[in-house]
Order: structure tokens, then sequence, then C-alpha cells
């Protein structure tokens, strides 16, 4: 993957005012999802059947925080390869690389889902909701 700079320097990722306002709503929205989502789990549990889902409403989760973030620096990212960007700008906020590589491939993974109808199990799924847990509050920060 490459560094967020270069997703500045191609055009993908666009240098903007800092919008704290849209960030905030960003922030507030994935507190939201994140306390729905964990009520769905502790009342249904995580199985094959509803993998998708959690994986699609976690990385979905992740990306406002992040896109919160880059709003809050003045940035923000459209067209193919956007996705790729926000999940680069996580090394700015002190992830590990093996959590951004991670990151990329919940991304990977989640576009599988999305555009090509591929069914993931509740294995990766518990292993994306315990990742979610370990960088949700580092991203909140």
């Amino acid at each position: 993957m490459k560094y967020f700079e270069e997703y500045v320097s191609e055009g993908i990722v666009k240098k903007q005012y800092p919008d704290i306002s849209r960030a905030n709503f960003l922030i507030k929205e994935s507190e939201k999802s994140y306390s729905s989502l964990m009520k769905i789990i502790k009342a249904m549990g995580i199985d094959d059947e509803n993998a998708n889902t959690i994986i699609k409403t976690a990385y979905d989760i992740i990306l406002e925080l992040i896109r919160a973030e880059m709003l809050k620096f003045g940035y923000s990212s459209s067209g193919a390869g956007a996705h790729e960007a926000e999940v680069s700008f996580t090394r700015n906020l002190k992830l590990s690389e093996n959590e951004v590589q991670f990151l990329d491939r919940l991304r990977y993974f989640r576009n599988s889902i999305i555009y090509y109808g591929k069914l993931l199990d509740k294995e990766y799924a518990k292993s994306v909701v315990d990742f979610l847990n370990k960088v949700y509050p580092k991203l909140k920060k």
C-alpha cells in the first residue's frame, strides 16, 4: 500500500479547509453504529448468516472515524483509490503497521462482499469485531 502523501500528490486526496462540524457528525454516527452493532452481537451472536453484515458494519464504523480525522486535518478523498488512501492515512494516526495491513485486508474483503458477492464466515467476522474493539478507542481519541 502506498503512503498517504502519494495519494495527495495523485489528487485522490485533496487538501481543504478543516471541516470540524462534519467530522463531529461522523464521530457521532460511528458511536451510534458501534453501539448498535454491539447490541446486535450481544443479542444474536456472530454466525455465518450475519458475518457479512457484521464485517460491512464494522468497516463502515472504522471508515467514519478515519474520515472524521481526515476532515479535522483538512483532507478529503474521492474516486478510485479513496478507500485505500483513507486506510493509508491511519499510519498518520499511529496505528501499527500490522493494524494498517489488517485494515487494508478488511477493505479488500469488504469490497469482495459488496462487488463480487463473496460470503465470509463467522471466524473472520469475529476477528474483525476483535479488531474493531481494539482500534475503535484509538481512532476516537
